[in-house]
């Protein structure tokens, strides 16, 4: 299939999933086109204007601002290409997050706003029919804008279509990567906690949690509606189990917090949600061409404005706050796993030992450690203070790069701790004879296949380490 493009609304998170999960090709309607061509000629005739001064059209770039260039030299510099900032350098993005990029690259130019030529912002359309686009470095991103992993996924169409004035700018310059990285973040986020209620719900079965703890007259005493969520979620996943002989009249702290802490994670990631969703949408070229019939009467060429569309000031902090909340439902997992192996808390054999006499203790060790690993990861992302690339207007980066590695590594860490408590969950259910809850069965058959039960010893990591992956996969389907 392939999405039509015609203007800035058709650019949302399902569209955005399309292509970048989906694989799907996009194409700009003939309406589009049409007003990107008369957005360029346009642009064109305002340059025609001696006086005119554009950033990196009319001047040179960086410190050489200030220098007026002739309209020789000005079409010499626009024929070149943008190559010289594609400095970065080390492991690849995922090929579904590059999509994204060149997906989100794509709402500058719908409705003219980058006054790129036509046929360059067909031709950056088309790459998302290539078979694989080029590989975007993950580290090593570190200046004001994007301009230097947009130069490593732009080089092949810069060296291979003809360049005029600001065609290059408008395929290196603005901030489609921080709207793709928070993109990628929300696409994974809801999806991952869901996976999380599923899994508590299991260990809430496992452990015979009171159903006290999540009964309905909560969602209203607590108004919030993503804590109410996750209340009808564990019930729901809960429903058809024994409501008599729970263990305690009251669960340890671990499980009374799943609601509020969880709920908590839903909102952040509805905050991530609409925040990318604005940024798809959002037009963020630097300079960026105001065309005619938004400008004022005064100006029949439209303008050119200079801004700071190139910094995504809310995708980092909104990556930070997925990551801390991925780390805090780490640390009620690890506990919860700890609770289910101390005998003396879960009235179940100590360390889940069964007739066999086989070990499984050992977890708790890792869960221990990927609750501190995703802390670790989850701290504060700050601007970075220092200055690079030896130009004066250089004086801060972007680092969304630095927050998306950090969300990622939270995530991952979550992962493999929900991965490890629904193992434990389920030796706890088959030790005293017991099945899952009856909606959980099939889920509980999918932890088996991944992590088969415990008949003997064996090395555990790699069994857990599949399911950790296959959870984490499965957040992107």
């Amino acid at each position: 299939m392939t999405l039509e493009l015609n203007s800035r609304a058709d650019f949302s998170l399902e569209a955005a999933r399309r292509v970048a999960l989906g694989g799907e090709g996009v194409v700009f309607s003939k309406a589009a086109v049409e007003r990107m061509t008369q957005c360029r000629e346009s642009f064109m005739r305002l340059l025609d204007d001696p006086h005119v001064v554009i950033y990196g059209v009319t001047t040179g770039f960086g410190q050489y601002a200030h220098h007026r260039l002739t309209p020789e030299e000005r079409r010499a510099q626009g024929a070149r290409g943008h190559l010289a900032p594609a400095t970065s350098f080390g492991e690849p993005l995922p090929e579904r997050l590059v999509r994204a990029i060149a997906f989100a690259r794509l709402v500058n130019y719908v409705e003219g706003h980058a006054a790129i030529s036509p046929e360059v912002a067909i031709k950056a359309a088309e790459m998302l029919s290539w078979d694989k686009l080029p590989p975007v470095p993950a580290l090593g991103n570190g200046s004001p804008g994007e301009i230097q992993p947009l130069s490593h996924l732009y080089a092949p169409l810069m060296a291979d279509v003809p360049l005029a004035e600001k065609d290059g700018l408008a395929l290196v310059n603005g901030s489609p990567c921080s709207t793709a990285l928070l993109v990628d973040a929300a696409f994974a986020a809801r999806n991952r906690y869901e996976l999380a209620i599923k899994v508590f719900a299991l260990a809430w079965e496992a452990f015979k949690a009171p159903l006290t703890h999540i009964d309905p007259a909560l969602d209203r005493l607590w108004e919030d509606p993503f804590e109410a969520h996750v209340l009808c979620g564990l019930r729901g996943w809960l429903e058809g189990v024994p409501t008599e002989a729970r263990r305690y009249y009251q669960a340890p702290v671990s499980w009374r917090n799943v609601p509020r802490t969880l709920g908590y994670a839903f909102w952040v990631a509805q905050q991530a949600e609409e925040a990318a969703g604005l940024s798809l949408r959002a037009v963020s070229d630097n300079p960026v061409y105001v065309p005619p019939d938004e400008a004022n009467p005064d100006e029949p060429h439209g303008r050119v404005l200079s801004n700071g569309g190139y910094h995504n000031a809310k995708a980092y902090p909104l990556l930070d706050n997925l990551a801390a909340a991925s780390a805090d439902v780490a640390l009620l997992a690890e506990r919860q796993i700890t609770k289910l192996l101390d005998g003396n808390v879960s009235g179940l054999p100590n360390n889940l030992i069964d007739e066999a006499g086989v070990y499984i203790g050992g977890t708790a060790f890792s869960a221990v450690a990927f609750a501190e690993q995703a802390r670790y990861a989850a701290q504060r992302t700050f601007l970075p203070g220092g200055e690079g690339g030896g130009f004066g207007q250089n004086d801060v980066a972007v680092p969304t790069f630095f927050a998306w590695r950090k969300e990622a590594e939270a995530g991952r860490c979550l992962d493999a701790n929900l991965a490890m408590l629904a193992v434990i969950a389920q030796q706890a259910l088959r030790i005293t004879g017991r099945q899952a809850p009856p909606r959980l069965r099939d889920f509980a058959a999918e932890v088996d296949r991944h992590f088969p039960p415990l008949t003997e010893s064996r090395l555990m990591g790699p069994e857990l380490e599949g399911l950790q992956i296959h959870f984490t996969k499965s957040l992107y389907s």
